[in-house]
């Protein structure tokens, strides 16, 4: 089993025509690059990074080449992954040249002693490590640039104003991420983003922190994706497989308490996709919509974009 996501907060009325059919073949593409993995025999961890790799390589999501812009027009990616076998992690945060950070993310936990990388020295690792480096302007897309450039109006508009600048939740939104179940049962986690739109002072949300973005272990995987900054205060990801595994929740509900109610009640909002041990996938969001998907056995993927879209069940 495979189950992805491309990041909630999708709104109807922010997608160009072509934009919604053009995420979908790629959440799609996503999915059976990721089977492919799991179909050969390959553990989760590589399906996860084949997933992944897939959706920072498409212009539709905030990770990769689709990245938001921070303040002073940088991309600043942010990544991590987590092996639920052997409880091994990496992850990174403000990287600038590595083409796909879930690569780097990888390259960490299993080249380095280390299991944070940040910055410039993420960058050098990178290149001493030979992953493919890039330069900036890969990363660009009009889209992200025209959302920068309006916030950075909305911003100086209310300033003059002398007023309080209020932030769309959708600033927050857009990470791209993947959870898998092997044929030995192992589970892994992976997540990638560019963070939040706008953002200044090297600003760092939850999809690089472990616990918070990403989690798993024997039992249960999440990537999450949402207002940062809440799913930090909650540890999202590690509180969700902690019910799972010491409480004895099931995934559902232990998924949908703390998406639907315990982050919207700190203010924050977002999804998280889920999966245990014996299949069960979970994909709750408060959000209008959310890009995801799942692939089991039969290698037919299943994608949906809208919160209130069917999506057929495992």
């Amino acid at each position: 089993m495979l189950a992805i996501h491309g990041g909630a907060g999708v709104e109807r009325a922010g997608l160009m025509p072509g934009e919604e059919a053009a995420a979908r073949e790629a959440l799609a593409a996503a999915l059976l690059a990721g089977h492919a993995q799991l179909e050969a025999g390959k553990p989760a961890l590589e399906a996860v990074t084949a997933a992944i790799a897939v959706l920072e390589d498409a212009p539709h999501f905030n990770a990769a080449r689709g990245a938001v812009f921070n303040h002073f027009g940088r991309n600043e990616l942010d990544t991590s992954i987590m092996d639920g076998a052997t409880s091994r992690v990496g992850a990174a945060a403000g990287v600038s040249r590595v083409k796909n950070p879930i690569l780097l993310a990888r390259t960490i936990m299993e080249k380095s002693r280390y299991v944070m990388m940040i910055g410039e020295g993420a960058d050098t690792f990178a290149k001493d490590q030979g992953l493919e480096l890039v330069e900036p302007s890969y990363f660009h897309t009009e889209k992200r640039w025209r959302a920068l450039q309006k916030a950075i109006k909305a911003e100086a508009d209310v300033q003059a104003r002398n007023e309080t600048l209020e932030l769309p939740g959708k600033a927050y939104f857009g990470t791209v991420g993947a959870v898998a179940l092997d044929a030995q049962g192992h589970l892994a986690a992976g997540t990638s983003t560019g963070g939040m739109n706008n953002k200044r002072y090297g600003r760092v949300g939850d999809s690089p922190i472990i616990g918070a973005g990403t989690w798993a272990d024997d039992r249960c995987a999440v990537s999450s994706t949402g207002w940062g900054e809440y799913y930090i205060r909650v540890g999202a990801a590690h509180e969700i497989c902690a019910r799972v595994r010491l409480a004895g929740d099931s995934l559902a509900h232990a998924s949908e308490d703390v998406i639907n109610r315990r982050i919207p009640k700190l203010g924050g909002n977002g999804g998280v996709i889920a999966l245990d041990a014996a299949g069960n996938v979970a994909f709750p969001i408060n959000t209008e919509g959310m890009y995801r998907g799942w692939i089991g056995e039969d290698g037919v993927p299943h994608v949906a974009v809208y919160a209130d879209e069917p999506l057929p069940k495992p």
